[in-house]
């Protein structure tokens, strides 16, 4: 497995190996032993969750606090997605930036997204069915979010706001950024 730490520390993007032929492929999606080292700390995951979207659906920006904080290994099993985390870790060198990631079924990469970051990702093919894991349950009172469209944090969707599907709860989400801090 090839892992790359993104500008944004504890962030990793991680490439399985790929074993293909013309029956197919075959890669290990994740192996907690390889996982934990390759990252250089142990991560014990929980909870799996997966989406299905159609194109221009927008979901996030979101995270879970205090106790109930996430961390996410997230990929794409079909279509295509610009896959989005920033980090929300006070003291921490990189507070406040974003990282983008191209997260497709062909590429089979995955991001791991640590605890203290926001989450959230667009489909930019006609459909997808994104897959994370998390290592903390759910828990509706620790939610919250940032508003996709964020002035300070300026990510570029890759699509133009005129064709995001974009739910009411994520409109509503807080509209800056600096709220936060």
């Amino acid at each position: 497995m090839k892992v790359t730490e993104t500008k944004l520390k504890g962030c990793f993007i991680l490439e399985p190996k790929v074993f293909e032929d013309d029956r197919g492929y075959f890669f290990e999606s994740f192996n907690h032993k390889t996982f934990c080292e390759a990252i250089g700390q142990e991560v014990d995951f929980v909870q799996d969750n997966q989406s299905y979207s159609t194109k221009g659906v927008l979901r996030g920006l979101h995270f879970q606090h205090g106790e109930h904080a996430q961390a996410k290994l997230v990929r794409v099993l079909e279509g295509r997605v610009l896959d989005v985390a920033v980090d929300l870790r006070k003291g921490s060198p990189s507070y406040g930036e974003h990282v983008s990631v191209e997260l497709t079924a062909d590429n089979k990469k995955q991001l791991f997204i640590p605890r203290g970051f926001a989450h959230g990702f667009v489909v930019l093919s006609e459909t997808a069915h994104f897959f994370y894991k998390c290592d903390n349950y759910y828990n509706k009172e620790s939610e919250g979010g940032i508003k996709y469209n964020d002035t300070h944090l300026n990510i570029d969707w890759k699509i133009s706001p005129e064709d995001m599907l974009v739910s009411e709860k994520d409109k509503n989400l807080p509209k800056h950024f600096n709220l936060l801090t």
